[in-house]
């Protein structure tokens, strides 16, 4: 009797974990991708309709209707509540029905769960914690998006691949000088041999990567004017839910690279992949880029390529996927520029 209890009790518990870090704020959504609409999206192996109330805000219920199931995101938005395009069922802000049509009493159990979400910076961030409250802790904050230095735009990608894939793929450039050459890949020599430094600060991995005397990449030659060699970084900040990579370079000599203010080109990098299954992932992107001259055309410029860098790596992602998957997900064996990557894994195994 006492074991098949306590077997049930672990069942119990295998099954309501998570596969995923409690505990954080994953980005949902961007702020542009949310005017007057229903938006049906499932992260972190939630169905979730996301939309603006009448004031506004950013608003996440599950996608469905308590009646019978319907996805609400198929329904209507009316000033600022969602009407179930099946039976007409209205639902506010808080989940809460408000309204049955053609009668007047509404179950006190119409109500579907809301999320917790707080936007700031052109970003829709989501609470996703152990217990259904408030958080101790506000939204990340990405000064970039206010910075009257630079310029910034984004988009999204929907992966068939895992998110951890997606990691690795950003803790280790480089992968710039072979998947990236006509962009901002740049001698494949260079990339391989660039001096790095790994730190870890709690669920945080810095990698920091110098390649000094460098021929600048076709992106840094459209976009700044480099007269010759180029001292180049790449400072790559992991956090659980995001990664943030600044990159750039300088003339060659002209500052150290370990002044925090130094000048010359820059692109700071915003990534957010957020789970959408074991196996799928949303991955938020933006790019802030400081042009001195001709400022509009050249983010522009900036953005659109690395909008094709994007595009490249999701082909090699989901190929690579594809052939894991194929060859039944065998051992990968690792090499020196995998250091950064290994301690982000570690660090997402240990939270789960």
């Amino acid at each position: 009797m006492n074991s098949g209890r306590q077997i049930k009790l672990v069942d119990q518990e295998v099954s309501t974990r998570s596969p995923f870090p409690k505990d954080q704020w994953y980005i949902i959504a961007l702020s542009k991708e949310l005017r007057y609409n229903l938006l049906g999206r499932k992260v972190l192996n939630i169905p979730m309709v996301i939309f603006r109330d009448k004031e506004g805000k950013a608003i996440a219920l599950e996608d469905r209707c308590c009646h019978r199931g319907m996805p609400l995101s198929q329904g209507l938005l009316e000033q600022g509540k969602i009407r179930c395009s099946y039976h007409g069922l209205l639902y506010n802000e808080n989940g809460q029905c408000v309204e049955v049509p053609g009668q007047n009493r509404i179950p006190s159990k119409a109500k579907i769960k809301s999320f917790y979400l707080e936007e700031k910076q052109g970003l829709i961030w989501l609470w996703y914690g152990k217990e259904e409250r408030v958080p101790l802790i506000g939204a990340p904050d990405y000064p970039y998006h206010d910075d009257p230095d630079y310029l910034y735009d984004g988009d999204r990608y929907h992966y068939q691949a895992p998110y951890q894939l997606i990691h690795d793929n950003l803790m280790d450039l480089s992968h710039l000088a072979y998947v990236h050459l006509k962009t901002i890949g740049g001698n494949a020599k260079a990339h391989m041999n660039a001096t790095m430094k790994t730190k870890v600060i709690g669920n945080q991995v810095i990698v920091t990567r110098h390649m000094l005397e460098s021929d600048p990449p076709p992106t840094y030659s459209m976009a700044y004017p480099f007269k010759n060699k180029i001292d180049r970084w790449q400072e790559i900040d992991f956090r659980v839910s995001h990664i943030r990579i600044w990159t750039g370079a300088i003339e060659a000599g002209d500052d150290s690279l370990e002044n925090p203010d130094r000048k010359g080109f820059h692109m700071r990098g915003f990534h957010a992949i957020t789970p959408e299954t074991e196996n799928s992932c949303h991955y938020f992107w933006t790019m802030s880029t400081n042009p001195k001259h001709d400022r509009e055309h050249i983010a522009k410029l900036v953005i659109d390529q690395t909008k094709q860098t994007f595009d490249e790596d999701k082909e090699v992602i989901e190929n690579q996927y594809k052939n894991l998957e194929e060859f039944n997900h065998p051992e990968m064996i690792g090499i020196h520029i995998d250091v950064g990557l290994t301690h982000a894994r570690r660090i997402i195994q240990s939270l789960i």
